[in-house]
């Protein structure tokens, strides 16, 4: 079995503003991450970037059911995970590329 080393872990500015709303206020919907961005984070990229995050482990998803009085679809809530509160924290205080390992 051959030793491989450790992925580098990317955080895209896109992704740092992502991951840092969502820390700030726990859990969002795509539309209000959007909102909370200010001008930062457009409806048409946003999802794109939320499932690349998910993919990498930085955030968790889940459906939520629509109020019983507002009917329509079911939303989905995002969330930050232990590796996306680390890596945020790592790329705070760093500018560039950055390789962590997590042998913890």
């Amino acid at each position: 079995m051959s030793s491989r080393p450790p992925r580098p872990l990317t955080l895209s500015p896109k992704e740092s503003l992502v991951l840092a709303l969502l820390v700030r206020e726990r859990s969002l919907y795509g539309l209000q991450l959007v909102a909370a961005a200010k001008g930062r984070l457009k409806r048409g990229t946003v999802y794109v970037t939320l499932g690349r995050m998910e993919d990498k482990g930085y955030i968790t998803s889940r459906l939520e059911d629509p109020p019983p009085d507002a009917g329509g679809m079911p939303r989905r809530l995002y969330e930050p995970t232990a590796l996306g509160r680390r890596v945020l924290a790592a790329y705070s205080g760093k500018s560039g590329s950055l390789v962590l390992a997590f042998a913890r």
